[in-house]
């Protein structure tokens, strides 16, 4: 008997990955997964078009949304699954997200210009197309196609990351806020790769703790391309310790981060039957 491949944290071009929702779903199948979670940021625009060819193909696809939050004035990302998309609170909070994303571009172009690597506006939003979320690696890609950098990694060491001199900051609600508001729209919430650059610092034992018992924080995504296996065994045990859901993901955004092939990690199934009857119970949305 086969055992159930689960990919819990995805992108397609709706938002940052490269790839359409369709065409993800396609290369999911090819890789030989059953689930994927489809985790746009601050989006919920592809799941419809992902789980139509979820069910041409067989493979599964669990709505989700990863929220761009923050913690003392650092990016921290939260996985909301199941979520009603039609819920008025987190929908409103989400399209303030979106537009914090796209009041930075003129800021960040100015400072990419004053860096001596210029790109006019259009020439990010061609990177951008349709995507209703504007994020850092369109900028990426831009200066990848202007030759600028080699890829969206190195985009990101030189210019984009949070450290770095083209960093511009924007809206981001508090990571508790988040949680409640995908808690209050029947969704599940999971700490997205809380670990990775340089963030156990900001999400420490103390403040996982503080957002699961007086917030409602239901799970963690341990394993993950940012985490090592230390970051896994010690996340791992305290995601135990605190009852929370432990899953795994390759935060895949296709040819965007090339050290995130699809399947990279994954979600043990009886980690996604808990999702799903946590879901159930509460009336969030259940794959059919």
């Amino acid at each position: 008997m086969s055992v159930m491949l689960i990919d819990l944290h995805v992108h397609s071009s709706v938002s940052d990955g490269t790839t359409s929702p369709t065409r993800l779903v396609f290369d999911a199948q090819a890789a030989g997964l059953d689930v994927i979670g489809l985790t746009d940021h601050d989006t919920f625009d592809g799941v419809r078009e992902a789980t139509e060819a979820g069910r041409r193909v067989g493979v599964t696809v669990l709505q989700g949304v990863e929220i761009s939050a923050e913690r003392q004035g650092s990016s921290v990302h939260l996985l909301g699954y199941g979520c009603d998309p039609r819920d008025a609170a987190l929908a409103a909070e989400l399209a303030r997200c979106r537009a914090g994303r796209a009041g930075r571009i003129r800021a960040t172009l100015d400072l990419l210009a004053e860096l001596g690597v210029p790109l006019s506006h259009d020439e990010v939003m061609a990177q951008v197309g349709a995507a209703p979320s504007v994020g850092r690696p369109h900028f990426a890609d831009a200066m990848v196609a202007k030759g600028y950098v080699r890829d969206r990694t190195e985009a990101f060491e030189l210019y984009l990351a949070d450290d770095k001199p083209a960093y511009v900051r924007r809206y981001a609600p508090d990571v508790a806020e988040a949680i409640r508001l995908v808690r209050a729209a029947h969704g599940l919430a999971v700490l997205a790769h809380p670990w990775g650059r340089g963030m156990a610092a900001v999400l420490t034992p103390q403040t996982i703790t503080e957002l699961t018992e007086q917030h409602g924080l239901e799970g963690l995504e341990v394993d993950h391309p940012d985490h090592d296996d230390s970051d896994r065994s010690l996340l791992s045990a305290l995601g135990v310790r605190l009852g929370l859901i432990r899953t795994g993901s390759s935060d895949h955004h296709g040819a965007g981060k090339r050290k995130n092939p699809l399947g990279a990690h994954h979600t043990r199934p009886s980690a996604y039957r808990e999702i799903l009857r946590r879901l159930a119970d509460r009336g969030g949305v259940v794959p059919r």
